[in-house]
């Protein structure tokens, strides 16, 4: 039973959450990335966590650069990162996510999550109390995409002058459309007014709520959405080269049959050549070379990979920042 003195959202105005990359407005966006630049310049520059008080970061998933950029950074903020094991926890399992979600909310300033479903991680959001952050789902990488967007300011001439952080940009993504990155891709780079391409086989193309849900930004940030199956017509002209694992978490037993289809979409010296000169290349990592893309293009000049997984620091401790202060 719900009690006068649990926390919930309605209880705190003003309490806002970063489930999914379409929480922020364009503008919002902005401005967590302009923070983010802030935070990287002066990395002690804002304390909203000094006492200290404790953030839960909770994983269901392996985890090597989420863990070590919300550990470094709410450690940053003047904060203590709470590392929650998710084996251990049994969330939603042993305990509902519902009384995680309270238990938390009381003992805590923020909760990060990397887990599984969205409809858990929105569930958590609606009974915490205290911000909730997307630390990957099977849905959406919002706090990848802030950190990509990011590189592609600081490797493509900064934030547009006025709008939209990357107003105009052209951005292509070629492999798996159909997990988390895609999606989040068109919806982070749509906020951005930038023009996205999705290159990606017949079966592994993205939902189509949310490719309607990003061309809808789209509309009203000057950007673009456009899907193709041929990884050449994605790339051309683009600015900006994106890939993933062709495997994602949790579609292990897919490995074999999804090679195939795939192969096409590898990121290598003849498809980058189709991109416009002096274009970038990102990958959020872990990179399975001779796969989704090449050593010789991982390590070379076009790679902005190392800055990427950089910036997740600064981007987390931006969305931190920007969601405390609300």
């Amino acid at each position: 039973m719900t009690t006068t003195t649990d926390r919930t959202p309605g209880d705190q105005p003003g309490l806002r959450h970063f489930l999914a990359d379409d929480d922020l407005t364009w503008s919002e966006q902005r401005e967590v990335l302009e923070l983010a630049a802030a935070l990287k310049a002066d990395p002690y520059g804002r304390q909203p966590l000094a006492g200290p008080a404790s953030v839960a970061v909770i994983f269901d998933k392996p985890t090597l650069r989420t863990q070590a950029s919300f550990t470094a950074g709410i450690a940053a903020l003047g904060g203590y990162p709470m590392l929650v094991d998710g084996r251990l926890a049994q969330i939603g399992i042993r305990e509902s996510v519902a009384d995680t979600a309270r238990v938390l909310g009381r003992m805590t300033a923020a909760i990060v999550w990397r887990t599984y479903a969205q409809s858990a991680l929105e569930e958590m959001a609606a009974y915490s109390g205290v911000p909730v952050v997307n630390a990957l789902t099977d849905a959406y990488h919002p706090c990848q995409i802030l950190a990509d967007l990011l590189t592609v300011a600081e490797h493509t001439g900064g934030f547009s002058p006025q709008g939209p952080a990357l107003a105009g940009r052209t951005f292509a993504y070629v492999g798996d459309g159909a997990n988390n990155m895609a999606h989040s891709y068109l919806l982070g780079g749509a906020l951005a007014g930038m023009h996205v391409r999705i290159g990606a086989p017949d079966g592994y193309q993205p939902d189509p709520a949310v490719v309607k849900r990003a061309a809808a930004l789209a509309a009203g940030t000057g950007g673009s959405v456009t899907i193709v199956e041929e990884a050449t017509a994605a790339v051309t002209g683009a600015e900006v080269v994106a890939t993933d694992t062709w495997v994602s978490m949790g579609q292990e037993e897919e490995k074999d049959e999804r090679e195939a289809p795939f192969r096409p979409y590898q990121v290598d010296d003849a498809l980058l050549a189709g991109a416009e000169p002096g274009a970038v290349v990102l990958h959020c990592l872990p990179a399975y070379r001779g796969k989704e893309i090449t050593e010789d293009v991982l390590e070379g000049p076009a790679s902005r990979v190392w800055d990427e997984a950089e910036n997740r620091l600064h981007v987390q401790k931006a969305i931190l920042t920007w969601l405390l202060d609300r």
